[in-house]
């Protein structure tokens, strides 16, 4: 049995994306060959809670990171599995190095790497780990010719019991209605959906998340005279599945991104999306399942041509539901335990095949 320690949060009602992956991944990986150390504040996930041969640990107030780093350099788990960039990480490496310590390493890139310093943490874990995987074929491409290494792919996947299809599908609808659901950070650019929401105003906006530019998207709505935009706050998960439901139309106007999964989580929902190309999201096909584009004059644009032709939009909402069946969880756990054998295979055989065959 392998042992794999993982700094991710077990907490049932923690949505960061990242946590979000290491819950969904962690229950389906085989309690007869996968032993699994994570953290928790609070409430774990009871699928996680249930799960033999998984083993908790609790997050306090103090000492976390000494007493982690304490129970990693004690217990030796074969596997450190999706570092971040905390101390713990920092501490992790360092006795990596520094001590021999022979747990494999499996880094797990979420962004772009194509700015940011070089010298970071997650960039030393990326030049240092055993396997190094990115969430999409575009990450993936950008860790290789950035700090020349191999990577491959494993996409964050969907929950299927709360993303799926409205039954019964979409046809004409009295109003329509258009959906952005993520944080108010600036490089989410939410204001470009209040202004479009000043363009359209018999349409219905409905703007999920909450951030620091929220308040200025308030107040441009205010000044737009927009009475068509609805603020929804923080949602969770199963109550975003059903808005996702309710909608007609996607808009992200984010402009720097990993591979967002509300992206996916929209498509098997049925939503035609509106993105940026700049990182090439695998959860869209552009021209089939939405429209992905390389201006704020083809957001807008797109976003007209969705509104105006029904067709469209209900072709793309049938092949969105369909192109989402390849994100399936169950698929993606299976890819993470290749992964994970492959990593000790070649670290007790002396060798580096895990970066050749860990995503096959």
């Amino acid at each position: 049995m392998l042992t794999i320690f993982t700094p991710s949060f077990a907490d049932a009602a923690n949505t960061n994306a990242q946590n979000l992956t290491a819950k969904e991944v962690v229950p389906r990986l085989s309690p007869e060959k996968f032993r699994v150390q994570m953290l928790f504040m609070e409430d774990p996930d009871p699928r996680i809670a249930a799960r033999p041969n998984t083993e908790l640990i609790h997050y306090g107030k103090h000492w976390n990171t000494a007493k982690l780093l304490t129970r990693c350099l004690w217990s030796r788990p074969d596997i450190y599995f999706f570092p971040r960039e905390g101390p713990l990480d920092a501490g992790f490496l360092w006795a990596r190095h520094n001590l021999g310590l022979k747990t494999a390493l499996v880094t797990y890139v979420v962004s772009v790497q194509d700015r940011g310093p070089a010298r970071s943490r997650l960039a030393q874990a990326i030049r240092e780990a055993d396997a190094v995987v990115g969430n999409s074929d575009y990450v993936a491409q950008t860790v290789g010719q950035r700090f020349g290494v191999s990577a491959t792919t494993i996409s964050s996947g969907i929950t299927r019991t709360i993303f799926y299809p409205p039954k019964p599908a979409r046809t004409v609808r009295e109003k329509i209605t258009v959906l952005y659901a993520g944080s108010f950070r600036p490089y989410k650019r939410v204001q470009l959906v209040i202004r479009e929401a000043a363009k359209h105003p018999s349409i219905s906006f409905r703007v999920a998340g909450v951030g620091e530019a929220e308040e200025e998207c308030r107040r441009l709505a205010r000044e737009l005279g927009c009475r068509n935009v609805d603020f929804l706050g923080h949602l969770p998960q199963t109550e975003l599945g059903e808005e996702m439901r309710r909608a007609d139309i996607f808009f992200f106007p984010s402009e720097l991104e990993g591979h967002p999964q509300v992206l996916g989580q929209a498509g098997a929902c049925g939503l035609p999306s509106i993105a940026l190309d700049t990182y090439h999201p695998d959860y869209v096909v552009n021209g089939k399942t939405g429209f992905l584009v390389a201006s704020d004059e083809e957001l807008s644009e797109k976003l007209s041509v969705l509104l105006d032709h029904l067709d469209i939009r209900l072709a793309f909402s049938a092949a969105a539901a369909e192109h989402s069946l390849k994100f399936d969880w169950d698929r993606i756990a299976e890819s993470w335990e290749r992964v994970f054998d492959s990593v000790v295979r070649a670290k007790r055989g002396g060798g580096n095949a895990a970066r050749q065959d860990a995503g096959s």
